[in-house]
């Protein structure tokens, strides 16, 4: 039988938290969004991320603060590394736990906080243009000079959100190669 002392300690919640970041990232980025996209109509498809995304960045933030709060220190000596924030801000962690959880952290709150919103308003803008022009924004050219604006600045920040959650998840996996390296 197990050692029941594991479910006491930090590292299973650490495992099984990174494992849903990385398996949220995965999933969200190169199944359910291309196959969305794929399949429904883009006002559907539109509508689908615009659900979805409060979640998909809210546990791309909140999970390196999980991670952090259940970072697993070492238990090989009286000087060893410190858990939970403490083992985070630990001197010898810096490249390998802080960074990467800070970038995942920054670069899920950017989306979350400031992109997603904003892209939101632009595309209630063009919404708002297509009843106007009786085009669709993604309906091939010729378009009106707000509606070429308005795709214009939706494309901007929608790339600049789609390189940060690619950062995200690099970063994520990056801090995946740190935590193996401590299960020898």
């Amino acid at each position: 039988m197990a050692d029941r002392s594991i479910v006491f300690s930090l590292a299973p919640y650490h495992i099984l938290s990174y494992g849903t970041l990385l398996g949220t990232q995965v999933f969200h980025t190169f199944i359910n969004s291309v196959a969305s996209f794929r399949v429904l109509e883009r006002p559907q498809f539109a509508i689908l991320q615009r659900e979805l995304f409060p979640a998909y960045f809210g546990i791309q933030t909140a999970a390196p603060i999980v991670l952090a709060l259940t970072y697993p220190g070492s238990k090989s000596s009286l000087f060893g590394i410190p858990s939970s924030f403490a083992g985070v801000f630990h001197g010898s962690n810096r490249w390998g736990v802080l960074v990467p959880l800070g970038t995942i952290f920054a670069t899920g709150l950017l989306n979350l906080a400031y992109l997603l919103p904003e892209t939101n308003k632009i595309t209630a803008l063009r919404r708002e243009q297509e009843k106007k022009d009786g085009k669709a924004s993604y309906d091939g050219p010729p378009h009106s000079k707000e509606m070429t604006a308005l795709n214009k600045q939706f494309g901007k920040i929608h790339g600049i959100s789609s390189l940060a959650n690619l950062i995200t998840l690099l970063a994520t996996v990056a801090y995946g190669f740190n935590l193996a390296t401590r299960l020898e």
